[in-house]
């Protein structure tokens, strides 16, 4: 098993669900409908990938390697460059800056994300 991706999953699996709860009780009546939707969509792709991280660290046991380690880290770096861009990207609409040029940083965590789905089919396919 790989240890760091399993802790570094359960650190971001209890902060997902912390950010959700906070959107529908906390920020239901300080956002407006479209940037809680935004919110929400960055929770559910940080939870969904938080599952992939988890697997990647069960997986490793079996299929140890520079592929599905580099799968780990891209479900990471997939976390933060979405996730938290579209994070920060609300909360500039909230606090009325005028930054919405860090939803073009958006997709290089779309990008992330699914290349960690690329490289973990290839440890696996690796691994016969």
């Amino acid at each position: 098993m790989h240890k760091g991706f399993l802790k570094t999953a359960a650190i971001l699996g209890a902060l997902s669900v912390a950010l959700g709860a906070f959107a529908a009780h906390g920020l239901k009546e300080k956002l407006d409908t479209a940037t809680l939707q935004i919110f929400e969509t960055a929770v559910r792709y940080q939870f969904y990938h938080v599952f992939a991280l988890l697997a990647a660290g069960i997986l490793y046991k079996d299929f140890s390697g520079k592929l599905l380690s580099l799968a780990g880290k891209f479900f990471i770096a997939g976390i933060i460059l979405f996730s938290g861009s579209l994070y920060l990207l609300c909360y500039t609409k909230y606090a009325g800056l005028a930054m919405d040029w860090l939803g073009a940083i958006t997709p290089l965590g779309g990008v992330a994300f699914i290349a960690g789905w690329l490289l973990l089919f290839a440890a696996i396919l690796k691994n016969k």
